[in-house]
């Protein structure tokens, strides 16, 4: 009977840390889940609802996973580049995304909105692949993921703020997408400069 329960709470264990892993790595969507939970009139008594809709609530949760992921990847440039311009931007993601990430933070505690605590898989993945890369590929690579990422976050600014319902996350948007649009000039001058 000791060895059966033994077994039993080591499945159990493996089961919980296995949970406890996946979560981790979809961060993102394990927030779109509870904001969606949240998201419904039968359960604002024990999820205390939420203050968006749920499109303004999405718009919050990629917003932050774009956010979390720009910091993330400018503090492995720092580590991997000797190139000063892509410090120098590294340096800049680190601390406009991390400002840019705490307004968000704070409207989002404000309307009951759970956003991812970690990037998405998919960046974290981009980021174990870049942190193997030698120091010429991973500028390289680096720069281009920059510029990719910066133009969809800027179409994601652009659309909540002419789009979104909630006037907050409106002006935050509104706010937002110059910064944006200066990091990805910003960028692309490094790009045209590595030619």
């Amino acid at each position: 009977m000791k060895k059966l329960s033994y077994v039993f709470m080591i499945s159990a264990a493996a089961v919980a840390f296995q949970s406890c892993n996946h979560g981790a790595k979809d961060a993102k969507d394990s927030a779109d889940s509870l904001n969606k939970t949240k998201d419904t009139t039968t359960n604002v008594a024990a999820t205390g609802g939420i203050a968006v809709t749920s499109d303004d609530a999405k718009f919050a949760t990629t917003a932050a996973n774009g956010g979390l992921a720009e910091v993330a990847l400018g503090k492995l440039a720092l580590t991997k580049t000797t190139n000063q311009a892509i410090k120098d931007f590294a340096n800049m993601m680190v601390t406009d995304h991390s400002k840019i990430n705490d307004q968000l933070a704070a409207i989002a505690k404000a309307k009951n909105i759970t956003l991812p605590a970690e990037p998405d898989s998919a960046h974290l993945k981009k980021a174990d692949d870049l942190s193997k890369l030698s120091e010429a590929d991973f500028d390289k690579q680096y720069v281009s993921a920059m510029i990719d990422g910066h133009k969809k976050t800027l179409d994601l600014m652009n659309d909540e703020a002419k789009n979104g319902k909630d006037s907050t996350l409106k002006a935050f948007a509104a706010q937002t997408a110059p910064k944006v649009q200066m990091h990805l000039d910003a960028i692309n001058k490094i790009k045209d400069n590595m030619k």
